[in-house]
């Protein structure tokens, strides 16, 4: 698969997952035979990551994650998203990378980080 493609399903993932609430859709679409989670806060598996999507929705009904840019380099997607987990918030700068088998998501890792209400510069988080 091209890293355009790669790029897209990944973005196309992520967000109806998250925004859209449809993770079981977007698993079926996106996800691998195998989905190795490296966030310690989410076990392995399509069906561990579609609960969890659930959980984090009915604790935050209004949660948003806005991609605000992608890199892709073979079998691999990085995007860098502001999630919201309430409007209006500060929010969280993530950084996640996407490993792809075929065009299918198998692989994932992230980091986040609270946006701060003071910054040692003038530049945003994004």
């Amino acid at each position: 698969m091209s890293t355009s493609t790669n790029t897209e399903t990944v973005v196309a993932f992520y967000t109806q997952s998250f925004n859209d609430g449809a993770p079981e859709a977007a698993a079926e679409r996106a996800l691998g035979g195998t989905y190795v989670q490296h966030n310690p806060s989410a076990p392995d598996g399509a069906e561990a990551f579609i609960a969890y999507v659930h959980s984090m929705r009915e604790r935050f009904p209004d949660l948003h994650l806005d991609v605000k840019r992608t890199v892709a380099e073979g079998d691999l997607v990085v995007t860098h998203s502001a999630f919201h987990l309430v409007p209006g918030d500060r929010g969280m700068a993530v950084a996640d990378v996407w490993r792809l088998e075929d065009g299918r998501i198998v692989e994932h890792w992230d980091v986040m980080q609270q946006v701060p209400e003071e910054s040692a510069n003038t530049n945003t988080m994004f």
